[in-house]
């Protein structure tokens, strides 16, 4: 937890307008940045990382405020909200930038990661196993301004429409007391 009493977790599942649409929808979220980690190369941009070249993959880093929600229930909502058993892909996007992994802060987010994990293969949550990553803490580099906060300021485009919109629409249904209260 940093001296303002906020804590982190980085995320990756997917295209990160997608988590980043869902991890703002969220009461204790205090604001979410989409950007690349994990990879070889510094400053990577958009077109190396959707190209496979850098290694990079497509994350969100979620600050919170750890009083009003818990790691435990960002995890929750990770998992509900993309799929953790299909090894780089989600949906039609395809290729390892595009792989569900959790960049774990500090021993206790491994800790919790890890028994989350292996709490959804022992209730069989999943009918195959989850690919998920755990992974520790990386540079995170911010993703170029256009690509952030895209879905709120591009709603109706194809994709917002057609992968995010049924996302969050999923979080409205499954996890109503965590989301803020000016979430529609």
């Amino acid at each position: 937890m940093s001296e303002s009493g906020s804590a982190l977790a980085v995320f990756g599942g997917g295209c990160f307008w997608c988590v980043e649409a869902v991890y703002q929808q969220l009461t204790g979220v205090l604001y979410v940045e989409p950007g690349y980690a994990g990879g070889e190369i510094e400053h990577p941009d958009y077109e190396q990382v959707c190209a496979g070249r850098s290694g990079h993959i497509e994350v969100a880093s979620i600050h919170y405020d750890p009083n009003q929600i818990s790691y435990e229930q960002l995890l929750d909502v990770f998992f509900a909200t993309h799929n953790p058993t299909t090894q780089d892909r989600q949906g039609a996007d395809v290729g390892p930038q595009y792989r569900s992994v959790i960049f774990c802060q500090d021993a206790t987010q491994e800790t919790q990661a890890r028994h989350k994990i292996d709490w959804l293969q022992s209730e069989g949550v999943f009918a195959d196993p989850v690919v998920t990553e755990l992974r520790p803490a990386a540079k995170v580099w911010p993703a170029e301004t256009y690509h952030r906060d895209y879905y709120a300021r591009h709603p109706l485009q194809g994709y917002c429409q057609l992968v995010i919109a049924p996302k969050l629409s999923k979080l409205r249904a499954s996890f109503a007391g965590l989301l803020r209260a000016s979430t529609p």
